[in-house]
Parts: C-alpha cells; structure tokens; sequence
C-alpha cells in the first residue's frame, strides 16, 4: 500500500459497547498516517445508519432510554439494541436491510475515496450482532445480508470482558453485554468475516492490530484459522 496507489484498503472494528474500539481506531490511524499514508475513518451510526432521527426517538420517547453516551462518573441506561420484543425484531430487519444497503453505497465510495487506508468505525457486523443468531430464519437473513454486504480486508471484532466493558462505558445491563458478547463470537463462526482479537492489554491489542494491518501492504489478509471455526489474531510471545 503506498501513496501511488488509489486501490484503498478497507479495515472495519467491532465489538460490545466500552471494548476499546476508538482507541485501537486511533492508534491505528496515527500509526499509518506516521508513515506518510492517507487515512479516512467512517462511523456507521454518523455515516452509514438510515433513519437516525426515528431511532434515537423510539429509545428516548417510548422505551424512555437515556440519551447521550455513558461514563465511569456519569452512567446512563440506554433502551434500543437491548429491548429484543418481537416486534422490535421486525424493526430492526427493516433498518438492517437499509443500513445494509446503505452499508454497500459507503464500501463503494470508499474505495473510490483515493485514501489509502478507509477505517469503518463498526459495520454492519455490530447490528446483526444485535439479533437472536440461533433462530434458524434469522440466521439465514443474516447469510443473506452478508452476501449484499462487501467485506473489508480485514474486520477486527474486539473481545472484551463485559463487566470490564460495563466500567468503561456504562450504557447497558451487564447481562444484555455478556448476551451480546456471545452473540458477536456467534456471528464471527457463521460468517468466518471476522478475526478476532483476544481480550488483552490495550498494548497487546494494540500490537496484535499492528501486525495484522501491516500485512495489507502486501495485500494479505494475515488470518490464521483455528478449530474455533473463525479467524483469530494470534498473540505473538512478548
């Protein structure tokens, strides 16, 4: 990957809420910009998400959720991805499939956008993390969402323990964290998209993250497939 090259290279991160997303971001960022390259970061709730204002409306206004974004001093409980009714759950098929399709248009104009280097802050993976993955009919809307979807080079899913999460960022339940803790390692097996990264050190993911995105420059994925049935970062000895 280089300055004479206009072929940018997608990179997306997920995981539950506080596993330390925007710091990995950052770092990610600086390191490549360090080296001269050109880097764009797209969030998927300012970016990509469809219908925001008929979102935040229905967690505030009739699950009368907090708003805002929750901190160690100043928690809030949030009502929207954890209320998992039935008719919520055909909701979130509608938006997912237009998050979906709005998704592909960002990929689109992203590899298009001559950075070198396009970071996805979340991606579709985080909503259908979102959805009860063991119903066969779900599973199978998510196969499908999946092939609509283009996949970037290499999507992060950041392991993190939920109580350690919670108090970084507490928005969620605890129960609904470790819910969808579980649910993200689920979708990481269905899709075989994600490499997953282990729940270590900020300095440790931080070095895991390094080396796997160093290896886009020769254009390999740098994913290693274990019996666990997705592809995980493999911590390197210190």
């Amino acid at each position: 990957m280089g300055q004479g090259t206009h072929m940018s290279r997608l990179v997306s991160f997920s995981g539950i809420d506080g596993a330390g997303k925007s710091s990995q971001i950052d770092h990610l960022r600086a390191m490549f910009e360090q080296k001269g390259l050109q880097v764009s970061v797209i969030a998927f709730w300012d970016s990509i998400a469809t219908l925001k204002g008929f979102r935040e409306a229905a967690g505030h206004s009739i699950f009368k959720g907090d708003r805002g974004v929750g901190s160690p001093t100043a928690p809030i409980n949030r009502r929207d991805k954890n209320v998992r009714s039935f008719p919520m759950t055909l909701v979130r098929l509608v938006l997912y499939l237009l998050d979906g399709i709005s998704n592909r248009r960002a990929v689109k104009h992203a590899r298009r956008s001559g950075a070198d280097l396009v970071i996805f802050d979340r991606y579709i993976y985080d909503e259908l993390a979102n959805l009860n993955l063991k119903n066969p009919l779900i599973r199978l809307y998510v196969k499908v969402l999946l092939m609509m979807v283009p996949h970037p080079h290499i999507g992060f899913l950041l392991d993190a323990d939920p109580s350690e999460a919670r108090a970084r960022k507490p928005e969620y339940p605890l129960d609904f964290l470790v819910e969808n803790r579980n649910s993200y390692l689920d979708l990481a097996r269905l899709s075989g998209l994600l490499t997953v990264v282990p729940a270590l050190s900020i300095d440790r993911v931080s070095a895991i993250i390094t080396e796997e995105a160093r290896k886009l420059d020769s254009g390999s994925l740098g994913m290693q497939t274990t019996s666990s049935d997705y592809p995980v970062a493999i911590p390197t000895q210190p």
